[in-house]
């Protein structure tokens, strides 16, 4: 590892890079988010009855393709901010993303096509919606292994992918069935809590799995976790992370009981844990982009390219961020039946 010179954050060469960290930052966990609980809707489907199956389309229906709009912001950020970084992360992760975006492909063309089949294709495209879900989730799981050990090729670098590709799956299926017991009722909002509650203890397992891993996985990472006194001062993050489970948990109970005013609490808390998990992974690489080989200000474009794409920033980001609460804003409260009529 080379050493590391910070460079003047009171030039725009020193803080823009950061800005545009940020929105990237604020692009990706969007999207986990919100297209995580979409995915876990997808990858729950199979577990549900023909007229289950419909109520829980039509939970993420008015939502689901505008989700994915914050991936693309995400990559164009990388793009234009980060360009030689891009090509580099791109590159060492040409075929997770091939297999996400084909995942997402077969999702798109299953959510249409269900609805217009013959009665007896219908399954068919059920299960194809599902099988592009999973397919989607685990290579997402891939590239954030391979990203986080700084695309290490070696067996143990592939195997912590293979950790996350089996255990992000679980963190969006709590998102989907938590989010279900907030947009559906009755029968299959009880199977939500029972899903939700499967879900939540692979959920934790997954969580301490990749927090012990991830240290052993990396040295660089194990330095800024593991000495004094960062181990005191970062120990808020998985103290709230077993508070939000914990809590999730009684919940959970709390729906058991008929409490159904509580019926949000669960989902939030989720999301939670998910932002918490990104803070501790974006402390974990700060101010790398590419860990140990490439800081955000080596990676950086020009810094008057950076100017001119920042007004753009400024203007797009916001716009995104009100009509993503306006959509949510209007479709909000228990879902309705799908139609396409």
């Amino acid at each position: 590892m080379g050493l590391l010179v910070w460079p003047d954050l009171a030039q725009a060469a020193g803080w823009l890079p950061i800005f545009f960290l940020g929105a990237m930052g604020v692009a990706m966990v969007a999207y986990v988010v919100l297209d995580g609980y979409d995915l876990g809707v997808g990858i729950l489907l199979n577990s549900a009855n023909d007229k289950e199956k419909d109520a829980m389309i039509s939970s993420i229906g008015p939502f689901w393709d505008a989700n994915e709009t914050w991936l693309v912001l995400g990559v164009g950020v990388l793009l234009v901010a980060f360009p030689i970084a891009h090509g580099i992360i791109l590159t060492n992760l040409y075929l997770p993303v091939a297999a996400m975006l084909a995942g997402l492909i077969l999702r798109g063309v299953s959510f249409d096509f269900r609805v217009k089949a013959e009665a007896q294709h219908k399954p068919i495209w059920n299960y194809l919606f599902h099988l592009g879900s999973i397919i989607a989730a685990m290579a997402q799981g891939v590239m954030i292994g391979r990203y986080i050990v700084g695309f290490d090729s070696g067996l143990l670098g592939w195997l912590f992918a293979a950790l996350v590709a089996m255990c992000l799956p679980m963190g969006y299926m709590l998102l989907g069935s938590t989010w279900l017991i907030m947009k559906t009722t009755d029968e299959l909002q009880a199977k939500a809590v029972g899903w939700a509650r499967k879900s939540l203890w692979l959920t934790a397992a997954g969580v301490g799995l990749i927090s012990l891993a991830t240290p052993y996985f990396s040295a660089s990472i194990m330095q800024k976790w593991f000495v004094f006194p960062n181990i005191v001062w970062l120990s808020p993050l998985p103290l709230l992370t077993l508070v939000c489970f914990f809590l999730i948990y009684r919940s959970l109970n709390h729906l058991d009981s008929g409490k159904l005013h509580l019926q949000w609490h669960p989902f939030v808390l989720t999301i939670v844990i998910f932002l918490l998990a990104f803070l501790g992974i974006a402390y974990s690489l700060f101010p790398y982009l590419i860990i140990d080989q490439m800081t955000i200000w080596q990676a950086a474009a020009a810094t008057e390219s950076l100017w001119f794409i920042f007004w753009g920033a400024v203007i797009v980001l916001p716009t995104i961020i009100l009509y993503t609460i306006y959509s949510y804003w209007i479709f909000w409260g228990k879902a309705q039946p799908l139609s396409y009529y």
